[in-house]
């Protein structure tokens, strides 16, 4: 375990001051994933078990993909901006001059999420809640929040909310076991990626033995696919590209391709996986475009490439088995970009 540089305190320390609050707010990154919502989920239950009032916010209003929504504590999700909405709404209700001039929770907690510009609406409530919290396992660009904890060798943000729940003095029940489980499956890649470390093992067996149901949470998250997830796979499949050395591939699906299928952004999900299954390849990138930009998904299956160092040159981030991006232009321009940049990451140019 190394721990980031900015993180500034320990897991019972954040417990300890977390345990001196009545009521929060907990969010994670937008586009959330299993990792993101698994943690958000898990810890908000243990809070709960701790006699506190919380709140689980999702960053936008997109829809969460479908495998995932099975997730104890699922249905009690709301917007960011629905509960910032409603917590300005309240505080109309408390007299002019009153030392109670919000009905914002007291604590926000971060999980999964390095920066503000990745929260989406609930970017607000880190602004205007008396006290923040970070726990995560993504390297810090810039710090955010008060008191962090930060290991980016955590191989999810799940096994650091997991030893967080058992500070806070709760035993985990099979709720907090199956959310953590999902979280830790989804971010190893079923513990095929990199970060299927020895650790990993071993927390995942600590969440079976306190209830988690492995094949129950696999079946929902990776047996759940809509037919429109499934139609956009074949797209995608059709429009392999190869570099000519066929150390790296990428394909893509269009906003028209979503529009004919009916399919929403969780439905493209999936298809990184695919990409990332054929052979030789050692880096693989899909994209899809939305509202004007390019989002873009990588994966490598080796430990000699980094590809959040290529994330970080077109806007993005995340670890080095997986990243995303966003880029501002159009499909083709976006192409041409990442071959550009695949070639180099291969190469040995980027690093």
């Amino acid at each position: 375990m190394t721990l980031d540089p900015s993180t500034n305190t320990t897991l019972e320390n954040l417990a300890s001051e977390i345990l001196t609050h009545d009521s929060f707010v907990i969010c994670g990154h937008v586009n959330p994933d299993g990792d993101c919502l698994g943690s958000m989920l898990c810890l908000s239950r243990a809070l709960e078990a701790c006699g506190k009032r919380v709140q689980c916010v999702l960053a936008t209003a997109d829809p969460v993909e479908l495998g995932l929504r099975f997730l104890p504590g699922f249905s009690q999700l709301m917007g960011a901006q629905e509960y910032w909405d409603a917590c300005q709404d309240s505080s109309q209700d408390f007299p002019q001059g009153s030392s109670q001039d919000s009905s914002l929770p007291e604590a926000f907690i971060s999980v999964d999420v390095p920066n503000t510009e990745r929260m989406g609406a609930a970017a607000q409530f880190h602004d205007a809640c008396a006290v923040r919290f970070v726990i995560d396992h993504h390297p810090s660009v810039v710090q955010i929040g008060d008191y962090r904890y930060i290991d980016p060798d955590s191989p999810s943000a799940s096994m650091l909310v997991w030893d967080l729940v058992k500070a806070l003095g709760v035993k985990p029940d099979a709720a907090m076991a199956d959310c953590a489980y999902t979280a830790l499956m989804t971010d190893t890649g079923r513990f095929q990626y990199q970060n299927a470390t020895a650790a990993a093992f071993a927390y995942a067996a600590q969440m079976a033995a306190a209830g988690a149901r492995p094949d129950v949470c696999a079946q929902e998250v990776y047996q759940s696919r809509s037919m429109p997830s499934l139609q956009l796979e074949g797209v995608m499949i059709d429009r392999i590209h190869y570099s000519p050395s066929r150390q790296w591939a990428y394909s893509y699906v269009t906003a028209e391709e979503f529009r004919r299928f009916g399919a929403v952004k969780a439905d493209a999900e999936p298809l990184i996986d695919t990409l990332r299954s054929l052979a030789a390849v050692r880096v693989v990138c899909v994209l899809r475009d939305q509202e004007g930009v390019v989002r873009g998904s990588l994966r490598v299956k080796d430990d000699a490439l980094d590809v959040s160092v290529l994330a970080r040159k077109i806007g993005g981030g995340g670890h080095r088995a997986a990243a995303g991006f966003t880029f501002k232009g159009s499909m083709e321009q976006c192409l041409e970009v990442i071959a550009g940049y695949l070639d180099d990451l291969v190469e040995g140019r980027i690093s």
